[in-house]
Protein backbone atom coordinates (compact mmCIF):
# COMPACT_ATOMS: atom_id res chain seq x y z
CA UNK A 1 0.00 0.00 0.00
CA UNK A 2 1.83 2.80 -1.19
CA UNK A 3 -0.05 4.59 -4.24
CA UNK A 4 -3.41 6.60 -3.37
CA UNK A 5 -2.85 5.97 -0.06
CA UNK A 6 -6.27 7.37 1.54
CA UNK A 7 -4.59 10.65 3.92
CA UNK A 8 -6.34 11.57 7.18
CA UNK A 9 -5.48 15.12 8.24
CA UNK A 10 -6.28 15.50 11.90
CA UNK A 11 -3.16 14.55 14.74
CA UNK A 12 0.06 13.34 15.40
CA UNK A 13 0.11 9.02 15.30
CA UNK A 14 3.17 6.95 16.45
CA UNK A 15 4.41 3.34 15.61
CA UNK A 16 2.49 0.98 18.00
CA UNK A 17 0.76 3.82 20.15
CA UNK A 18 -3.47 3.20 19.83
CA UNK A 19 -5.25 6.82 18.40
CA UNK A 20 -9.00 6.00 18.78
CA UNK A 21 -10.74 8.43 16.29
CA UNK A 22 -14.32 10.17 15.87
CA UNK A 23 -15.19 10.41 12.56
CA UNK A 24 -18.19 12.45 11.94
CA UNK A 25 -17.33 14.39 8.36
CA UNK A 26 -18.66 12.81 5.56
CA UNK A 27 -15.41 12.51 3.14
CA UNK A 28 -13.81 10.97 6.86
CA UNK A 29 -16.98 8.42 6.58
CA UNK A 30 -16.39 7.34 3.10
CA UNK A 31 -12.50 6.89 3.95
CA UNK A 32 -12.89 4.76 6.54
CA UNK A 33 -15.66 2.58 4.57
CA UNK A 34 -13.89 2.44 2.03
CA UNK A 35 -10.17 1.04 3.97
CA UNK A 36 -12.64 -1.21 5.29
CA UNK A 37 -14.38 -2.90 2.10
CA UNK A 38 -11.29 -2.95 0.36
CA UNK A 39 -9.74 -4.95 2.77
CA UNK A 40 -6.87 -2.89 3.61
CA UNK A 41 -7.60 -1.24 6.80
CA UNK A 42 -5.31 0.91 6.49
CA UNK A 43 -4.69 4.54 5.86
CA UNK A 44 -2.38 7.28 6.45
CA UNK A 45 -2.44 9.80 9.56
CA UNK A 46 -0.75 13.45 8.68
CA UNK A 47 -0.68 16.63 10.89
CA UNK A 48 -1.72 19.53 8.62
CA UNK A 49 0.65 21.98 6.71
CA UNK A 50 -0.65 25.18 5.60
CA UNK A 51 1.28 25.46 2.52
CA UNK A 52 1.03 21.50 1.39
CA UNK A 53 -2.69 20.90 2.74
CA UNK A 54 -0.83 17.99 5.39
CA UNK A 55 3.06 17.16 6.46
CA UNK A 56 5.68 15.74 4.20
CA UNK A 57 5.86 12.90 7.18
CA UNK A 58 2.92 10.48 8.70
CA UNK A 59 2.28 7.58 10.42
CA UNK A 60 0.02 4.21 9.19
CA UNK A 61 -2.59 3.72 10.95
CA UNK A 62 -4.32 -0.01 10.91
CA UNK A 63 -8.16 -0.47 12.04
CA UNK A 64 -8.54 -2.40 14.79
CA UNK A 65 -12.39 -2.09 15.13
CA UNK A 66 -14.92 0.42 14.39
CA UNK A 67 -18.28 1.33 16.43
CA UNK A 68 -20.34 2.94 13.80
CA UNK A 69 -23.28 4.96 15.32
CA UNK A 70 -26.91 5.33 14.29
CA UNK A 71 -25.95 8.85 12.84
CA UNK A 72 -23.51 7.81 10.55
CA UNK A 73 -20.44 8.54 12.68
CA UNK A 74 -18.26 6.56 13.87
CA UNK A 75 -15.51 5.55 16.64
CA UNK A 76 -12.88 4.05 15.01
CA UNK A 77 -9.95 2.03 16.76
CA UNK A 78 -6.56 2.15 15.48
CA UNK A 79 -2.89 1.89 16.36
CA UNK A 80 -0.26 3.22 14.27
CA UNK A 81 2.06 1.08 11.94
CA UNK A 82 5.02 2.60 9.70
CA UNK A 83 6.46 5.81 9.13
CA UNK A 84 6.33 6.88 5.68
CA UNK A 85 7.55 9.83 3.41
CA UNK A 86 4.98 11.90 1.34
CA UNK A 87 6.35 11.89 -2.30
CA UNK A 88 3.10 12.92 -4.18
CA UNK A 89 -0.33 14.56 -2.79
CA UNK A 90 -3.77 14.08 -4.35
CA UNK A 91 -7.43 13.89 -3.66
CA UNK A 92 -9.57 11.43 -3.64
CA UNK A 93 -13.70 11.89 -3.38
CA UNK A 94 -12.59 15.17 -0.91
CA UNK A 95 -10.42 13.50 1.22
CA UNK A 96 -6.57 13.50 0.57
CA UNK A 97 -4.46 10.89 -0.92
CA UNK A 98 -0.81 10.29 -1.35
CA UNK A 99 2.14 8.26 -2.91
CA UNK A 100 4.60 7.74 -0.02
CA UNK A 101 7.66 5.54 0.53
CA UNK A 102 8.00 3.89 3.96
CA UNK A 103 10.86 4.96 6.37
CA UNK A 104 13.29 2.17 7.52
CA UNK A 105 14.91 2.79 11.17
CA UNK A 106 18.65 2.18 11.36
CA UNK A 107 19.63 -1.00 12.91
CA UNK A 108 21.24 -1.10 16.16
Amino acid sequence: LTKNVPMFVCTMAYPTVPCPLHVFEPRYRLMIRRSIETGTKQFGMCISDSQNGFADYGCMLQIRNVHFLPDGRSVVDTVGGKRFRVLRRGMKDGYCTADIEYLEDVKV
